[in-house]
């Protein structure tokens, strides 16, 4: 069994003081990514954001206090990238991928449209961009599992209010195209649909009003899959008995010996 897991931490000293840490040491997890760490490494000197037996990456935006992701991997790598050359991820700190004997997983943290037109623009002007970077990958010889707060669902089961939510940001008609494309036109596979298609399965609930305690959610956190780990997704879960971010962990224990 191989366990990965992925979490927007909406900052990681913020998750740390609530517990994060504390859980993720009972996990045994193999791989584990976070999104949007919020902080800069020279200031993650507490020995907490390095767990032990783990090798930890970290990659941070250039302004303070904002994105990043973050891979902690029992296995150290061959390699880890951090860079694509393209302005909004690496100034912005949102990708990070390690790469094992034939298998690559990655960290990825998709820009928010909500907050603005502008925003929206922006992440607009990721999604083709990443769309043929997916494409690249999955050109190579190798498996990759990408681990992502994609601030985007796919279908009306990915969140509670879908009817008012068509014209917002995280599920426009051509958001949901995006995802579309990558699963029809790219064969990338949502591993955690393939394990269930249970409804009402969330990774993220607005702050305001009682979302958290209603399940009025939204699943923005997606592990994707090359085809050739398609079914081999043995069990999903998100962990919801604390609450560490706005966000909660997604688990997925794969059917697979650690890569050597």
């Amino acid at each position: 069994m191989y366990r990965v897991i992925t979490c927007n931490t909406n900052g990681i000293r913020a998750a740390a003081r609530k517990g994060f840490f504390a859980w993720l040491a009972k996990q045994d997890a193999d791989v584990v990514c976070i999104q949007e760490i919020k902080a800069k490494e020279e200031q993650l000197t507490d020995s907490v954001f390095y767990p032990e037996g783990y090798h930890c990456y970290y990659n941070e935006a250039v302004r303070p206090g904002y994105s990043g992701t973050a891979i902690f991997c029992k296995q150290k790598p061959q390699k880890v990238i951090t860079r694509l050359d393209w302005e909004i991820v690496d100034t912005e700190g949102r990708y990070i991928q390690v790469d094992f004997p034939g298998l690559s997983v990655v960290s990825l943290y998709v820009p928010s449209g909500s907050s603005s037109e502008a925003a929206q623009a922006r992440k607009d002007g990721f999604m083709e961009p990443f769309y043929e970077h997916l494409a690249a990958l999955k050109r190579k010889r190798r498996q990759f599992i990408v681990c992502a707060d994609w601030n985007t669902c796919h279908q009306n089961i990915d969140l509670k209010n879908w009817r008012p939510n068509r014209k917002n940001s995280g599920f426009m008609p051509h958001e949901r195209e995006w995802l579309d494309r990558i699963y029809d036109k790219l064969g990338w596979v949502d591993i955690f649909r393939e394990i269930t298609d249970q409804p009402e399965l969330y990774t993220w609930w607005s702050n305001r009003g009682q979302a958290w305690a209603n399940n009025v959610g939204w699943r923005l956190d997606y592990m994707l899959v090359t085809p050739g780990l398609s079914g081999s997704g043995l069990r999903q879960s998100i962990y919801r008995e604390e609450r560490f971010s706005d966000h909660a962990p997604l688990i997925i224990d794969f059917d697979m010996p650690q890569p050597c």
